[in-house]
């Protein structure tokens, strides 16, 4: 029997509430916390999140609130499930509140702009001296809201922090593995939405299994190419935080990201797109930032080039298709046992 735990997650979206809804059913004692008061106050009276996950029941040991600081003085363990812009000021208004033995847990898949630090970074330097983790993996919110088994990836170089979280979070429906490398686990989190824009557009416009079999691979490809640059262990990304996420994300009309793309495929702005989600679609910044750290360090990302170009350029599709399927001869796989 797992010691109760006092926990807060930070974020009322789909992913932290479900979440939150997961360690209260585990017997913690959790808060979700809600930036607007009205919706933190509805959402509490009513026992569901009828913006997110209309329908999906909340557990009676979940609590709902809106004041921040209060909800973190006392935790052992607070998740990061706001936007990836969103990250750093919430870690400074909560840094002064929170008590010095607490694990911070980022569940937020983006890239800073302007510093291009990963979430574990942003929240180490706004948080020195604190237990930091990050949480990855193929996890669509709506499915393990219903029930279907999923597994994630926590990584840390702390191993109480991995034990904490598989301790609390996990269960017979929601498997945990641990991992040390938190870089390479992040920034396969945050590449994989650039993807995922991809393949969704690629349905839209009728491609079939072969061309997406073709994208999904290929991406996986550039992820790793982009990952050993910046020096993360290519190993990482044949894992559920990589080619796991990657798959899920790409294939599903679930995916925000994919949702995205495959609007934009069917002739709307990407503006009209985004609004039409309704949620944060973490690729599009993210591909503006991977598209410009690829061009300073040279690395051959033509698939973050092809789609820039697309959405951000007025480029001709078919012309973008043709560049992509003529270009430059290169390897099939770029990384194996022999050099």
């Amino acid at each position: 029997m797992v010691e109760q735990k006092i926990v807060t997650v930070l974020g009322g979206g789909s992913f932290g509430t479900v979440l939150a809804n997961m360690l209260a059913a585990n017997g913690h004692q959790t808060r979700l916390w809600m930036r607007n008061p009205e919706s933190a106050a509805e959402t509490q009276t009513n026992r569901e999140n009828s913006k997110y996950l209309p329908g999906y029941k909340l557990h009676d040991n979940l609590t709902i609130c809106s004041d921040l600081c209060d909800s973190v003085s006392d935790c052992d363990l607070v998740l990061f499930s706001v936007p990836s812009s969103s990250v750093r000021s919430v870690a400074q208004k909560i840094a002064s509140h929170l008590k010095p033995d607490v694990c911070i847990l980022s569940t937020a898949k983006g890239i800073e702009s302007g510093s291009f630090m990963l979430m574990h970074q942003v929240l180490a330097q706004e948080l020195p001296g604190i237990k930091i983790g990050a949480l990855s993996g193929p996890n669509l919110a709506k499915e393990i809201a219903q029930g279907f088994p999923a597994g994630s990836v926590v990584a840390s170089v702390d191993p109480f922090l991995c034990n904490l979280v598989q301790d609390t979070l996990g269960n017979e429906l929601f498997r945990i593995y641990s991992a040390e490398d938190i870089f390479g686990i992040e920034l396969a989190g945050a590449l994989k939405n650039i993807y995922a824009i991809v393949t969704g557009f690629s349905s839209a416009l009728g491609m079939g299994h072969n061309t997406n079999g073709m994208l999904i691979t290929r991406s996986l490809a550039e992820m790793s190419r982009l990952a050993v640059r910046l020096g993360a262990n290519p190993m990482t990304f044949i894992g559920l935080a990589g080619v796991g996420d990657l798959i899920v994300t790409s294939m599903s009309s679930l995916s925000r990201n994919y949702q995205v793309g495959y609007q934009v495929g069917l002739g709307k702005t990407l503006e009209q797109a985004v609004a039409d989600i309704g949620q944060t679609a973490e690729g599009v910044n993210t591909l503006k930032l991977v598209k410009l750290k690829a061009q300073e360090l040279d690395v051959y990302m033509p698939l973050v080039t092809g789609l820039h170009q697309i959405l951000f350029e007025k480029a001709d599709v078919q012309e973008v298709t043709r560049g992509l399927m003529l270009g430059d001869k290169a390897q099939d796989v770029d990384f194996g046992l022999n050099p």
